[in-house]
C-alpha cells in the first residue's frame, strides 16, 4: 500500500496493482453484514447509486449465470449495461463490467484514490474499517454512477441480501434464484432463516421474480413480498418452463408466462439447472418489457440467450483429454453437477479432481459427486482458507462407508501435480472434471488457457 506523505495528504496510487493491493488489504476485516459503512461512503461521494436503475439478484446458486443471461439479452437489445458480480475468475477488474468490458485500469486507480481517504476516515470511527467487499461495491457504484452511466446495472449480492452491502439500492426489479445450504454460519442454519435473509432485497412496490421451490422458503418470500406490496412472480405459479431438448452445448425450453408464451428459447450454457436460470431471466425481462417500457424484440431476445456465457460453470476448457470445470462449492451446486454428469455428458469413465475451502459443508457435497466417479483426486486450492486434502479423504470414506461402488481415491495436495495426474489417466472416451471452490477453478482455468495475468478471488 502507498504510504501517506509527511504533510498528511496521500501519495496517490499510480498503478492498478497498487489500487488492487490496497482493496485486498482490507480482506482481514472479513465479512461484516450491515449497511452503515457503505451508506456513509456513498453519502460522502454524493450517492451515485441513486442515479442508476438496478436489477438486484440474490440467491444461493445461479446468480452469476442469471446475471450473464440478463446482461447478454439487454446488450443485444442495444442497452448499455453495467454488471457487478463476484467472485471473479481471472482479474479483479472482471467484477466491474460495462457492456461486457472490464473497468479500465486507470479508472479503477482514479476511483480508489477517491475512496481511500474516506475508507481510512471511517476506519477511525466506531464503525470500523470498511471491508474489501464494501469498498469493491463502492467502486462499482462510483464507476457506474459517475463515469460509465449505463442504462441499467445488473447487481449481484455478495452474501445473503437483507444486510448485504448491495442492499442500499432500490432496484426496478428484484430476483431471487434459489435457496440452499451455504454460508449458514452467517445467514442461519435453516432454509427459512436463509430465505429470510435473501428476501431482504425485496423493496416496497418493486416486483420480485423467483425460482425458489421449497414451500417453506417460498412462503417466507411470499410473506415479505406481501408486506412490501411487491408483486411476486414465482415459478410454477405465475410462470413456468418445459424442457424441450438437453444436450451438450445446446439446450432448449418453452416458456409460459403471465403476459405471453414463447415456444422455443435456446441456450448454450450447460446443465438442466441453466434452463431454470434462463426461465427466471426471461420472466425478469418480461417484467421490464411490460412495466418499464424496455424494448426487447423477440429476435434480439433469442440471440441474447444463445450468446450468454459464464466461465467456470460446466465449462469444457480442453478437448484432448476432455476436461470440464465447474465451481460446485456447496451441496446444491454438487447436485447440479451430478445431474449434468448423468444427463448431459457422455463418457466411459469419469475422473474427478476436487479442492475445497475449510468453511463449507462437504459431506453432502461429496455425497452427490462420489457415486459418479471412477477416480477422485483430492487436492488443495492455493488459498488461505483451503481444506487439507487428507481431511477430505476422511469425509469421503465416511460417505462411502455404505456405497456399492467405490472410486479409486488419490491425494495430491499440489494442484499442479494433481492436474497432471488427472489428465494422464483420462482416456479418449473418458471425462475429466475439476470441481470445488472457485479459487481452484480459477487457477486451473488460467493454467489451461494460458491466462497468465489471472489473479482470482473475492
Amino acid at each position: 500500500m502507498v504510504a501517506a506523505n509527511g504533510t498528511g495528504t496521500y501519495v496517490p496510487f499510480t498503478e492498478v496493482e497498487q489500487a488492487i493491493d490496497w482493496i485486498n488489504s482490507l480482506i482481514p476485516f472479513g465479512i461484516r453484514p450491515g449497511l452503515e459503512r457503505i451508506q456513509l461512503m456513498m453519502e460522502r461521494v454524493g450517492n451515485p447509486e441513486r442515479r442508476l436503475k438496478f436489477i438486484h439478484v440474490a440467491g444461493t446458486n445461479g446468480k452469476g449465470s442469471t446475471c450473464a443471461m440478463l446482461t447478454s439479452v439487454l446488450l443485444a437489445a442495444g442497452y448499455d449495461v453495467g454488471t457487478f458480480t463476484s467472485p471473479y475468475i481471472e482479474r479483479f477488474t472482471n467484477r466491474f463490467k460495462f457492456n461486457n468490458e472490464d473497468i479500465p485500469d486507470e479508472t479503477l486507480v482514479q476511483i480508489a484514490n477517491q475512496l481511500r481517504p474516506l475508507v481510512e476516515e471511517i476506519a477511525k470511527t466506531e464503525l470500523g474499517s470498511p471491508t474489501m467487499f464494501e469498498v469493491s461495491t463502492a467502486v462499482a457504484f462510483v464507476y457506474y454512477g459517475t463515469v460509465a452511466y449505463p442504462d441499467v446495472v445488473v447487481l449481484e449480492t455478495g452474501l445473503g441480501g437483507r444486510l448485504d452491502v448491495t442492499n442500499i439500492v432500490t432496484p426496478i426489479v428484484s430476483v431471487i434464484t434459489n435457496i440452499g445450504h451455504d454460508h449458514m454460519d452467517v445467514l442461519g442454519d435453516t432454509i427459512e432463516k436463509i430465505a429470510y435473509e435473501k428476501a431482504g432485497i425485496i423493496k416496497a412496490g418493486v416486483p420480485v421474480v423467483t425460482t425458489v421451490e421449497q414451500p417453506e422458503a417460498l412462503e417466507v418470500i411470499r410473506q415479505k413480498a406481501s408486506e412490501m406490496k411487491a408483486t411476486l412472480y414465482a415459478m410454477n405459479e405465475q410462470f413456468s418452463y418445459k424442457t424441450l431438448s438437453l444436450q451438450e452445448n445446446q439446450q432448449a425450453f418453452s416458456f409460459d408466462g403471465p403476459f405471453r408464451q414463447l415456444e422455443q428459447i435456446s441456450i448454450t450454457l450447460n446443465g438442466a439447472h441453466q434452463l431454470k436460470n434462463a426461465a427466471l431471466s426471461l420472466m425478469t425481462l418480461e417484467v421490464l418489457r411490460q412495466y418499464m417500457a424496455f424494448i426487447i424484440d423477440d429476435d434480439v431476445l433469442l440471440k441474447g440467450f444463445r450468446c450468454a456465457a459464464w466461465p467456470g460453470r460446466l465449462e469444457m476448457i480442453l478437448e484432448q483429454p476432455r476436461l470440464l470445470i465447474d465451481g460446485a462449492h456447496n451441496p446444491e451446486g454438487a447436485e447440479t453437477l451430478a445431474q449434468a454428469l448423468r444427463d448431459t455428458y457422455r463418457y466411459e469413465r469419469c475422473h474427478i479432481m476436487m479442492g475445497m475451502l475449510s468453511t463449507k459443508h462437504h459431506h453432502d457435497t461429496l455425497r452427490h459427486i462420489l457415486p459418479l466417479a471412477d477416480t477422485v483426486i483430492f487436492t488443495e486450492p492455493n488459498f488461505r482458507k483451503k481444506m487439507d486434502a487428507e481431511q477430505l479423504v476422511k469425509i469421503a470414506e465416511d460417505v462411502l462407508s455404505s456405497a456399492s461402488k467405490r472410486p479409486e481415491i488419490m491425494v495430491e495436495p499440489d494442484w499442479h501435480a494433481a492436474l497432471e495426474k488427472l489428465t494422464a489417466l483420462t482416456g479418449p472416451d473418458d471425462l475429466a472434471v475439476v470441481t470445488g471452490t472457485l479459487y481452484l477453478i480459477s487457477d486451473v482455468r488460467s493454467h489451461i488457457l494460458y491466462h497468465t495475468e489471472s489473479e482470482k478471488g473475492w
